[in-house]
C-alpha cells in the first residue's frame, strides 16, 4: 500500500469537481422512479466503462455493479439510483428535471436523495485508480441499486441472497449533512383491517358501519405513540396513521368494511413481533376482531423482474469502537477535523445490509436529509468532493495495521 497522501486525494477530488457536476445533471435529467430506472442505469453504466471501471454488470434485478481493484477482501459504497416523483409541480421554482446550477449547488430531483451519492462513489473510485490507492487485499464495489424508495433494502436481499455479493463492509452514501451516520430506526408497513355490515345510509341502524368502528380503533393507534419504546441513541419508536380505506355499495350506504395502513419507526429493542402485538391488544382492535397484518412488496423491477418480501425494515446500529466506524472517522479527521457522529431519521438500504444481514454499514454521502423527497431539492457541489476524497482514502485507512489488530 502507497503512504496515503491526503493532500493529493483532495486536490484529485477538487480536480474531477466539474467533471462530477455534469455527471449529476445529466443523471437528474433522467427520470428514474422506483421500477422505471433502466435509463439511469444506463447513464451510470457509460460513466462507470469511461473512468475505466475493471469491470460493470448489471444484474437480473436491473442493480449496476461496478468493481475497481482484484483484490479478495471486497469493500462497497452503494447508493441507489431510484427517486420519488416531483409531487405537486406548482411547489417547485425551476424544473425539477432540467433542475439548475450555480457557483455552489446542483439542483433537481435527486440531487441529495440520492443520486450526488453514486456521482461521489463513482469518482471515488476512479481516484482510488488515479491514485493507486488500492493494494492487491482490496476490491472496492460501487453499487447503483434500484426500488429502494419503494422497497429499502430489497436490493440488497438480492444482491446478497441471488447475486452471492457478500461484503466486508458497506458505506452507504445517502445524505447525512456533512456527518457521520452509525444507524437508523427500523420500520413496518402494518394494515389493520375491520369489518361490517352494509345497509341503506337512510336507515344506518339496520348496519354496521366499519368506520366508525375504524374511528375508535384510529384513536387507541394515536395514543399508542406516545407508549413505545426509547433508545438513547436512536431515539423513540413512533407510528402514524399514513392512509385510509373503505368498502361500501355506494354513498348512500353504510361502510362495510374500513382500513388503515399505519407507518411504524422501531427503535432498538422493538421487533417486528412486539409491533404487531401492541396493536392487535388494544381494546377496539380486540373488540371489533380487527385483522392486523403486515403488507408484503412485490412490484416488478424495470427488467420486468419480481422478487417479494415482507414490508418489514429492521433497526440497525454501528457501535462508535467498531473497526469501520473507527477507519470511517479517521478519514474524515485526516483531510477535514473532527467530524459529528450520528444517526439517519429516515430508512437506508442499511435495513438489509446490516439489518437482515449483520454486514456492518457506516453511513457518509452528500447532501442533507431534509432536501429528500421536498420541492426544490439540492445539494452542494463541495459535499460531492469531500465525499469522494474520503471514499477514495477510506480502503487504505480500514486496511492499515491497528494495535487492537496486533
Amino acid at each position: 500500500m502507497v503512504l496515503m497522501d491526503f493532500k493529493r486525494v483532495k486536490e484529485s477530488a477538487a480536480d474531477y469537481q466539474d467533471n462530477m457536476v455534469a455527471f449529476l445533471r445529466d443523471l437528474i435529467r433522467i427520470p428514474g422512479e422506483s421500477c422505471h430506472e433502466k435509463e439511469v442505469i444506463a447513464r451510470v453504466r457509460q460513466e462507470m466503462e469511461a473512468l475505466g471501471f475493471d469491470r460493470v454488470e448489471t444484474d437480473p434485478m436491473g442493480n449496476i455493479l461496478g468493481y475497481m481493484g482484484s483484490g479478495s477482501t471486497l469493500i462497497a459504497f452503494d447508493a441507489h439510483v431510484d427517486t420519488v416523483g416531483i409531487g405537486e409541480l406548482t411547489n417547485w421554482s425551476f424544473d425539477p428535471y432540467e433542475g439548475f446550477e450555480d457557483e455552489t449547488r446542483v439542483g433537481g430531483r435527486g440531487a441529495s436523495d440520492q443520486l450526488g451519492g453514486i456521482v461521489s462513489a463513482v469518482y471515488g473510485a476512479r481516484i482510488m485508480k488515479d491514485l493507486n490507492l488500492l493494494s492487491d487485499k482490496y476490491t472496492v464495489l460501487v453499487s447503483g441499486t434500484v426500488q429502494e424508495e419503494d422497497c429499502d433494502g430489497l436490493c440488497w436481499q438480492y444482491i446478497i441472497n441471488e447475486d452471492g455479493i457478500r461484503p466486508a463492509f458497506v458505506v452507504v452514501t445517502e445524505p447525512t449533512d456533512g456527518n457521520i451516520y452509525r444507524g437508523q430506526r427500523g420500520r413496518m408497513e402494518i394494515r389493520v383491517e375491520v369489518k361490517g355490515i352494509s345497509c341503506h345510509g337512510s336507515a344506518p341502524e339496520r348496519g354496521d358501519n366499519a368506520i366508525y368502528k375504524m374511528a375508535d380503533i384510529i384513536q387507541e393507534v394515536r395514543d399508542l405513540n406516545v407508549r413505545l419504546g426509547y433508545d438513547e441513541f436512536l431515539g423513540a419508536g413512533t407510528l402514524a396513521v399514513s392512509q385510509s380505506f373503505y368498502s361500501s355499495p355506494s354513498r348512500c350506504a353504510v361502510a362495510d368494511m374500513s382500513a388503515i395502513s399505519i407507518d411504524r419507526r422501531l427503535t432498538a429493542g422493538e421487533t417486528q413481533q412486539s409491533a404487531l402485538e401492541e396493536i392487535r391488544e388494544l381494546p377496539s382492535v380486540k373488540k371489533y376482531d380487527a385483522q392486523v397484518t403486515m403488507y408484503t412488496y412485490g412490484s416488478p423491477s424495470y427488467t420486468g423482474l419480481v422478487y417479494p418480501t415482507d414490508c418489514y425494515f429492521p433497526t440497525w446500529v454501528i457501535p462508535e469502537d467498531h473497526p469501520v466506524t473507527k477507519a470511517m472517522v479517521e478519514t474524515y479527521e485526516e483531510m477535514y477535523g473532527t467530524p459529528q457522529v450520528g444517526k439517519w431519521t429516515f430508512s437506508t438500504n442499511g435495513v438489509s445490509i446490516m439489518g437482515r444481514f449483520g454486514i456492518p454499514c457506516i453511513g457518509f454521502g452528500p447532501g442533507r436529509e431534509d432536501q429528500a423527497h421536498a420541492p426544490n431539492e439540492v445539494t452542494w457541489k463541495a459535499d460531492l468532493v469531500k465525499c469522494a476524497a474520503v471514499y477514495a482514502a477510506l480502503p487504505g485507512i480500514y486496511g492499515k495495521p491497528r494495535k487492537e489488530n496486533i
